[in-house]
């Protein structure tokens, strides 16, 4: 009976790892606490583990299984707050799913589990790119007119330029979203005192979109309309001080300006 138990033990051991590996992925990745919670359980049920249990918040998960039948089982895993990944999140629910129909061993999903945390983000020049296109397309949306809207595009390059090749994640997200602000608010200005766009405003508000943590916000929202309120309330306090810091920058190169420089710019 012994030698029957370790195997088993092993198995359920296996699985639940595969069950947590999962839920840090998509956790990091920015997906709701509920998905979250979800696919942990399908999937520790698809491989025989039914007495899992997972506690979820915005930064670690608690899983537990045990019963009569079943060997106790505990792991918690810390994940901080990061950026949204959503093709992550994609590769993992196409997996589940896949685990479900019993397309896959414990072995083989933990592989490809690994693969999908490994996954590098998109190319920096379509990072860049598309900060670009989104600045200037949301100047357009709020008013801009079509110079100002190239003024936004070409702020919202020099935005992620900044991000990508200067900053490259060694300044803190209070810090960056500051000179993020602060730098495309500077170059709207420049470029709207050199001539070039006619609504600084709408200028402003397009360049800087891209910092904007609208995924962030969302899925606080979600998080707290299922009841999920400590974790909802730690996405949107993380959403509300990025957004605060980004309107930090903004001010104080206006205020910075209008007190050196003078004359009204609005």
């Amino acid at each position: 009976m012994k030698s029957e138990a370790q195997p088993e033990k092993r198995e359920n051991r296996e699985a639940l790892d595969v069950a947590s590996l999962a839920g840090d992925i998509l956790l990091a990745s920015g997906a709701e606490i509920f998905r979250v919670e979800e696919t942990i359980f399908r999937i520790a049920q698809a491989y025989g583990v039914d007495s899992s249990n997972a506690f979820v918040l915005s930064s670690g998960i608690f899983l537990t299984a045990g019963s009569e039948r079943e060997k106790d089982f505990a792991s918690v895993r810390h994940i901080p707050l990061s950026a949204a990944r959503l093709d992550r999140v994609t590769a993992v629910n196409q997996l589940s799913r896949e685990i479900v129909e019993g397309r896959h061993t414990p072995q083989e999903a933990h592989r490809l589990l690994l693969e999908i945390q490994s996954m590098p983000p998109k190319p920096k020049l379509h990072q860049i790119l598309a900060s670009g296109i989104g600045s200037g397309c949301f100047c357009f949306l709020f008013g801009g007119d079509p110079v100002d809207s190239l003024v936004a595009f070409a702020s919202g390059i020099l935005l992620y330029l900044y991000l990508l090749l200067l900053v490259r994640g060694r300044l803190s997200k209070i810090a960056t979203n500051i000179t993020g602000g602060a730098l495309v608010t500077l170059f709207g200005i420049f470029m709207y005192q050199c001539g070039l766009g006619h609504h600084l405003g709408e200028i402003i508000i397009g360049s800087i979109i891209p910092l904007v943590p609208g995924v962030a916000f969302t899925t606080a929202i979600r998080d707290i309309a299922d009841e999920d309120y400590i974790a909802g309330a730690v996405r949107m306090l993380d959403a509300l001080l990025v957004t605060f810091c980004i309107a930090m920058g903004v001010g104080l190169v206006i205020t910075l300006w209008h007190q050196f420089i003078g004359g009204p710019l609005l």
